[in-house]
């Protein structure tokens, strides 16, 4: 009997420690500065999160119109399309196309000591799929572009 309650305590502590990783994977973090690098490469979440948030911080002191960043998640192989489709948004539109339906999901455009978040249903994305988040800022996404890994 206690053999059998040992492995159902110890089954359980397994699938709340499962559970705690997963639960781990549903926020993203990414900090931008004035010399148009985010200070992460890439990230990983996980398409069983009900909800996914990205939380954008600029740690620069420009402002949005002269080096503001975004962060836009899309299918890796729309990303420069839609960063380029983007651009006819302009400033106002935080130069992401909101009817786009390549973007998963997209910041607003903020500027030095800002920040901003993004919450999106982890059902947008696909586990395995080739995802990337960038600023859509025009020029930025050749260097503020990163891999999103996405996991089960």
């Amino acid at each position: 009997m206690k053999t059998i309650s040992r492995s159902l305590v110890f089954a359980g502590l397994l699938g709340v420690a499962g559970f705690a990783q997963a639960a781990g994977n549903c926020t993203v973090a990414i900090k931008g500065d004035d010399a148009m690098k985010f200070d992460i490469s890439q990230a990983t979440v996980s398409a069983s999160c009900p909800t996914i948030t990205v939380e954008l911080t600029h740690t620069g002191k420009m402002p949005a119109a002269a080096m503001g960043h975004n962060v836009v998640i899309a299918a890796a192989k729309d990303m420069d399309a839609v960063a380029r489709d983007g651009i006819k948004a302009g400033v106002a539109g935080n130069y992401i196309n909101k009817a786009d339906p390549r973007v998963v999901a997209a910041t607003t455009l903020i500027g030095g000591g800002q920040k901003t978040t993004v919450a999106f249903p982890g059902k947008k994305l696909t586990a395995g799929g080739d995802y990337a988040f960038f600023c859509s800022f025009p020029g930025h996404s050749m260097l503020m572009k990163g891999k999103l890994i996405v996991t089960k």
